[in-house]
C-alpha cells in the first residue's frame, strides 16, 4: 500500500475506536505510525520510558501517544492512556490492516478434489492441498505452502511462502503461520533395541488454539501418542523447536532459539526468553517468566522470574573460574568437614 493510498484517520477518530484522553488538536490526522526520530508530521509516535524524553522533544510527530504520568510532557497533540506501547500497537493496526485474500485458487496450485476450501479463501501459485483437507473462509495460502491430507484450518488463517503443515493437524481462527514454520513433522520417538534404533510412529496431532502466531522456521512436533497443544493466543517466534506432546497455555510467549523438550507443559501467561531451555515431562505454572539463555531442569510450580544464565567475563577470567567449579563438589565436602571438626571443638570447650 502506497502512502497516497493510505486512510488517514484523526486524532479524535483514533480515540473513538480505542479509548483514552484526547489533549491538544483532536483534527490532527495520521497516515502512518513512526519512531520519535522519523517521525513526520503525519505519523503518530509513542513514549512509553522516560528515558527517551530527549527524543520526544525533538520529535516532528503529528500525534503522540503518552502515559498519564508523561500527560504534560510536550505541547504536542496526543492521545493519554494507561498503556501507551499496547495502545501504539492497535493504532499501528489500524493504519496497518492485513490484506484481504483474493478469492481463488493459482492455475499452478494443486489441490486435491476432495479438498473443502471455502469461496473466498485464496491458494497461492504452487501450493499443495492434500485429501480431505478442509480451508475456512477468509484464508490466504502462500506460494509453496503444503497443506497435508484431513488438515483442518480455520477462518481468517494466514500461511506465508513455504509453510508445510502435516495431515491430520488442526489449526484455528486467525493464525498466522510464517515461512518454513513446519507443523506435525514427526517427533523425536526412537527405542534403543539390538545396537539399532527402531522408529517409534508418531500418531497424535498437533492442535492450534485461535489467534496463535508462530515464526520463520519455528517447528512444532506431532504428539507421539496424544496431541501437541498450543493454546489460544499463544506467540512463538522464529526458530523455535517446540517436541511432540507439549502443552503451551494460552498467551504465553517464547522468543526466538528457544527449545522444549518432549511432553513439556508450560502455563498460561508465561514469558519464555531468547535461547531458552525446557527439559522433558516439566511443569511450569501459570505467569511465569523465564530469562534469555535459562535452562530448567526441573518443574516451576510458583509464578514468578526464574534465571539461570552465566554472565561472560573475560575469556582468560573465565577459564580460571570454569575450573573451579569443577571442583566446587569437592570443596563443599571439605566444607562439610571442617563445620563438623568446628563443632566438635566447641563442644569440647564448652
Amino acid at each position: 500500500m502506497t502512502r497516497s493510498e493510505r486512510k488517514s484517520y484523526t486524532l479524535r477518530e483514533i480515540a473513538e475506536r480505542f479509548g483514552g484522553e484526547v489533549v491538544g488538536d483532536s483534527a490532527a490526522r495520521v497516515t502512518q505510525v513512526a519512531t520519535l526520530e522519523n517521525a513526520r508530521p503525519d505519523t503518530v509516535t509513542f513514549l512509553a520510558n522516560e528515558r527517551y524524553l530527549p527524543q520526544l522533544k525533538a520529535t516532528r510527530a503529528g500525534v503522540v501517544i503518552l502515559g498519564t504520568a508523561l500527560r504534560e510532557a510536550t505541547e504536542l497533540p496526543r492521545l493519554v492512556c494507561a498503556n501507551p506501547y499496547a495502545y501504539f500497537a492497535r493504532v499501528s493496526g489500524l493504519l496497518n490492516p492485513s490484506r484481504q485474500p483474493n478469492s481463488g485458487t493459482h492455475v499452478t496450485a494443486v489441490v486435491d478434489g476432495s479438498a473443502m476450501i471455502a469461496a473466498d479463501a485464496e491458494i497461492g501459485p504452487l501450493a499443495v492441498v492434500g485429501r480431505n483437507a478442509r480451508i475456512g473462509a477468509g484464508c490466504i495460502i502462500g506460494a509453496g505452502c503444503v497443506i497435508g491430507d484431513n488438515a483442518v484450518l480455520g477462518a481468517g488463517v494466514r500461511l506465508h511462502a513455504n509453510v508445510t503443515i502435516y495431515e491430520e493437524c488442526v489449526i484455528g481462527d486467525r493464525v498466522i503461520l510464517h515461512s518454513g514454520a513446519v507443523i506435525g513433522a514427526d517427533g523425536f520417538g526412537i527405542a534403543m533395541a539390538d545396537e539399532r534404533w527402531i522408529k517409534i510412529p508418531q500418531i497424535g496431532r498437533v492442535v492450534v488454539g485461535n489467534d496463535v502466531e508462530i515464526g520463520a522456521n519455528t517447528t512444532v512436533d506431532r504428539g507421539a501418542i496424544d496431541d501437541t497443544v498450543i493454546e489460544d493466543g499463544v506467540k512463538l517466534d522464529n526458530q523455535i523447536q517446540v517436541a511432540h506432546n507439549v502443552r503451551i497455555g494460552a498467551h504465553t510467549a517464547i522468543a526466538a532459539c528457544a527449545g522444549i523438550a518432549g511432553s513439556a507443559k508450560i502455563g498460561r501467561y508465561c514469558s519464555i526468553g531468547g535461547a531458552s531451555g525446557i527439559a522433558g515431562h516439566l511443569t511450569i505454572a501459570d505467569h511465569v517468566e523465564i530469562s534469555a539463555h535459562t535452562i530448567i531442569t526441573k518443574s516451576i510450580d510458583k509464578p514468578g522470574t526464574y534465571t539461570g544464565a552465566y554472565p561472560f567475563e573475560p575469556n582468560r577470567n573465565w577459564r580460571r573460574n570454569a575450573a573451579q567449579l569443577r571442583h566446587l563438589s569437592d570443596l563443599a565436602d571439605r566444607l562439610r568437614a571442617l563445620e563438623k571438626k568446628l563443632a566438635a571443638l566447641e563442644r569440647s570447650e564448652s
